[in-house]
């Protein structure tokens, strides 16, 4: 579990918080012995952080974290073909901020 920043415009930030949860939750799992993981689109919700915006740092974050980690797989979840979308997007565009 981990909770993401409330969104407030992008300059207070959120982004590095975000990226934090992601890298923090592989480091734990890590930690585990944890292999594979899932994650929602975090902080999309009710705390507003604008979906495309969420999505590359997920993406960005992950691919720094995964390396060494010894997590092997990661699954991030869709809420609805909107979001598949928007996810599939920032993997494919390489994730960048």
């Amino acid at each position: 579990h981990t909770v993401g920043p409330v969104w407030r415009g992008g300059g207070e930030g959120e982004a590095d918080l975000l990226a934090s949860c992601y890298r923090e939750a592989i480091r734990l799992a890590s930690e585990n012995g944890v292999r594979t993981m899932a994650f929602p689109a975090i902080s999309t919700g009710v705390y507003g952080y604008p979906a495309k915006a969420a999505a590359r740092v997920a993406v960005t974050a992950l691919r720094e974290a995964l390396p060494g980690s010894g997590v092997a797989a990661v699954t991030l979840v869709a809420f609805d073909a909107a979001a598949a979308a928007t996810l599939t997007d920032a993997l494919a565009g390489g994730g960048t901020q």
